[in-house]
């Protein structure tokens, strides 16, 4: 994840160093009848002015790095790390990047045609987001894993789908939405959580909130608590390198933030449903 993030950083720097509006990039990294997969990355931010947009078909983005909010008619969004971003056919909407620049995503596409077939269902989703939650962690790191190692995309593509239609469907499509000053306070939060570890008190004076409002607040926005975006961050940089490198289980366990190997044992095997050696072997 630490690569992901450093790759939209240098796209960022090269768009300060030329001056240019920012835009999003799409590199199609496979694509077959009715489907297509793209590594997208943004480099918009609070100056560039966001653009409406519809979607040609059925969308579902894998946000891997940074953070945007997302506007339909059915509502406004925050876009974080871990979560995915879901795209019904036809619908009308808006990106933008008030609060940080820049975001990177693995963008999954599919005609309603194809996407029906593999839902058994119809192509347009309940929700707009899910957030970062147990239920689709797997999915998000064998997504970002799959930017730097080989992968069958077809296979990923379809799984993405099904998966992603079932997790959607427990989704509360009449959640409130929030207003734009948590938006904001906690979209800064996130970005702030991406740079350093900070205790829930921390990021409350930060966002100039009392720690059970800010606490309420980012649970809201986002979908999960502090501590659990935050655990869950560390837990998909671990389970992406232990996909794509070769190092020791303990040197991962102490790169992501674990005190030790047990404790980062018992979060892995509690995310993932495997130890992290098992997960390595299936991987």
């Amino acid at each position: 994840m630490a690569k992901i993030a450093v790759e939209l950083e240098q796209a960022l720097q090269a768009r300060r160093m030329s001056g240019e509006p920012g835009t999003a990039t799409a590199r199609v990294l496979a694509q077959g009848e009715g489907w297509r997969v793209a590594d997208v990355i943004c480099t918009s931010g609070p100056e560039d002015r966001p653009f409406e947009e519809r979607h040609s078909g059925v969308s579902i983005a894998v946000v891997a790095a940074g953070t945007f909010q997302y506007r339909s008619t059915a509502a406004a969004e925050l876009l974080a790390p871990g979560s995915f971003l879901l795209g019904s056919p036809d619908r009308l909407y808006e990106c933008a990047h008030e609060h940080g620049a820049g975001d990177r995503c693995v963008s999954f596409h599919y005609t309603p045609d194809l996407f029906e077939r593999i839902v058994e269902s119809d192509s347009r989703f309940s929700a707009q987001r899910l957030p970062p939650m147990r239920a689709s962690a797997a999915l998000v790191a064998r997504a970002c894993a799959a930017l730097t190692c080989d992968v069958s995309w077809e296979e990923l593509a379809i799984e993405v789908a099904a998966k992603t239609m079932a997790l959607a469907n427990d989704v509360d499509p009449d959640a409130a939405e929030p207003p734009p000053s948590a938006m904001a306070r906690v979209t800064r939060a996130v970005r702030t959580m991406e740079e350093s570890p900070l205790t829930l008190c921390e990021l409350a004076g930060d966002a100039r909130l009392s720690p059970y409002h800010f606490l309420r607040t980012f649970t809201r926005v986002t979908g999960v608590t502090p501590h659990q975006f935050a655990l869950r961050a560390r837990l998909r940089d671990a389970a992406v390198r232990l996909r794509t490198e070769d190092a020791r289980v303990i040197d991962v366990a102490l790169d992501s933030g674990f005190g030790d190997v047990s404790n980062f044992n018992r979060a892995f095997r509690a995310e993932f449903g495997m130890s992290p050696r098992t997960y390595r072997r299936c991987a």
